[in-house]
């Protein structure tokens, strides 16, 4: 995948994870449950925060499948 798919899979999946965090449909509705309700919201953004990591780490995989060591 190129960089430019990435940073724009990466954006599309953030503005995705915030519509459904500001959106009043829940899995599990806070107005029934009180602030267990909020756990499908976090847990929304931070699955949406790990597939943008992953999605930008920069580290690309070598032809051979294996990822190069960092550079410091």
């Amino acid at each position: 995948m190129g960089r430019n798919r990435k940073v724009i899979s990466a954006v599309l999946v953030a503005a995705a994870a915030l519509v459904y965090g500001m959106s009043p449909i829940d899995v599990i509705p806070e107005l029934l449950t009180g602030p267990l309700g909020l756990t499908d919201d976090f847990a929304v953004l931070f699955g949406a925060g790990l597939a943008v990591w992953k999605l930008l780490g920069g580290r690309e995989p070598r032809p051979g499948g294996t990822v190069p060591p960092p550079t410091s």
